[in-house]
């Protein structure tokens, strides 16, 4: 037990893709999507995660060969750098708060639905104790925020990704799809009716989140790697990709197996339980909820971080978890998260709208890290290979297709 649990804490950096990655935002566009289109979109994360698995590992590695972060690099070395670096700044923070009002709105819920599984008499209260449960953990974080260590950040995340991957392995084994299911959805396809075009972009936006690249080369400094780390950091990126993909995966297909045959579509939080329990029982469905739960709180404390790092990186490219300007940052995230529960509104709407508008940032920091690892001066010697660079194109390319279906799917809603 002792090297299992070992084994876990050693896991690097990638722990913070999976909490960007994988939080409330991406299971409730797994279930959504499983429970409405079946597993038709699993290309769609299949593609994300290995274009995902790429971009860590590029991103890492120029971090760890010239020392430099993202940001401070585009800043310094690209024309218009400074204005590209501004720009993902803000269509990054703006993306990962929303996300986090969400989030909090979802965690808060499924906190109070576990609650009512055992104790149905609280039915008439939920409002107040929504606000009161998400107030609780947003403190609880902010909190926790204030430690401002590396590793404490790391290791709060490793149980809380923990917690969510055994919980959905588990609930497959228990509700599943047909293996033919499964088939179809690796062959490409979008679904023709209303909303398909925002779940395809709201996959994107969430498993190839640009906050989990632009994060990567500081949360590998604060690793304490170095040149020498290439192929450690090399394996952590693909364990962290295929991970993403694995835990996604099964959320979808529980959602498809449980949900999708029945002809029950998820919009509210409180749809999980309805039509979880029937077929799952009690024991699964907590236990799919306590995943669901891990996967909110994973998720806030990068959401928290993101607006703080993405400064740093532009100010100096290091982070300082104990200044006055990450105290007052990450205070007024944690103020912006409460909008979705005190106003009473539908989380998982808000979240599927979120991961939208992440993709539109995503060509610019793609693009971004093309040119610097192309830069021969900048690499010291170390050339990006020829698969590398078709896998940074091919990956340029999806996010603008995908952009491009964001921007359709969202004139369309509006």
């Amino acid at each position: 037990m002792k090297k299992i649990i070992g084994l876990v804490l050693a896991f690097g950096p990638g722990i913070f893709a999976i909490g960007y990655t994988i939080g409330t935002g991406s299971v409730t566009s797994m279930i959504v999507a499983g429970s409405t289109y079946g597993m038709q979109l699993l290309w769609v994360l299949m593609l994300s995660c290995i274009f995902s698995g790429i971009l860590m590992f590029t991103y890492g590695n120029y971090a760890l060969i010239t020392g430099e972060t993202a940001l401070f690099a585009f800043k310094k070395h690209l024309k218009w750098g400074k204005m590209i670096a501004i720009l993902i700044i803000l269509g990054v923070t703006f993306g990962q708060w929303n996300s986090l009002m969400g989030i909090l709105g979802i965690s808060a819920n499924i906190i109070f639905e576990i609650i009512l599984i055992y104790f149905p008499q609280l039915e008439g209260v939920e409002y107040e104790a929504v606000l009161g449960i998400a107030i609780i953990i947003i403190l609880t974080m902010y909190a926790l925020l204030l430690v401002g260590r590396y590793t404490f950040f790391e290791k709060i995340l490793v149980i809380f990704v923990t917690i969510m991957g055994l919980s959905f392995l588990v609930s497959l084994f228990m509700v599943y799809p047909q293996p033919e299911e499964v088939i179809r959805g690796l062959i490409p396809s979008i679904p023709k009716v209303k909303g398909g075009k925002m779940m395809v972009a709201a996959f994107v936006g969430t498993t190839m989140a640009a906050a989990t690249f632009l994060s990567r080369p500081l949360f590998v400094k604060g690793k304490g790697w170095n040149i020498s780390n290439l192929g450690q950091q090399k394996k952590d990126a693909i364990i962290a990709a295929c991970l993403v993909f694995v835990i996604s995966a099964s959320v979808m297909a529980v959602a498809c197996g449980a949900l999708f045959l029945e002809g029950e579509p998820v919009t509210k939080v409180l749809d999980m339980a309805n039509t979880l329990e029937p077929v799952a029982g009690k024991f699964a469905l907590t236990l799919f909820f306590f995943g669901t739960l891990s996967a909110g709180l994973s998720s806030i404390f990068p959401c928290l971080l993101i607006a703080p790092i993405l400064l740093s990186d532009y100010q100096s490219g290091t982070l300082d978890t104990h200044s006055r300007q990450f105290k007052i940052i990450t205070a007024f995230a944690c103020l912006f998260s409460l909008i979705v529960p005190i106003f009473g509104a539908n989380p998982i709407e808000m979240q599927i709208m979120s991961q939208v508008f992440n993709v539109f940032v995503l060509p610019l920091v793609i693009l971004g890290i093309i040119l610097l690892v192309n830069n021969k001066k900048l690499m010291r010697g170390h050339k990006t290979g020829l698969w590398l660079n078709i896998g940074l194109v091919a990956a340029l390319f999806f996010s603008c297709l995908i952009s491009y279906n964001g921007i359709m799917a969202l004139l369309v809603y509006f």
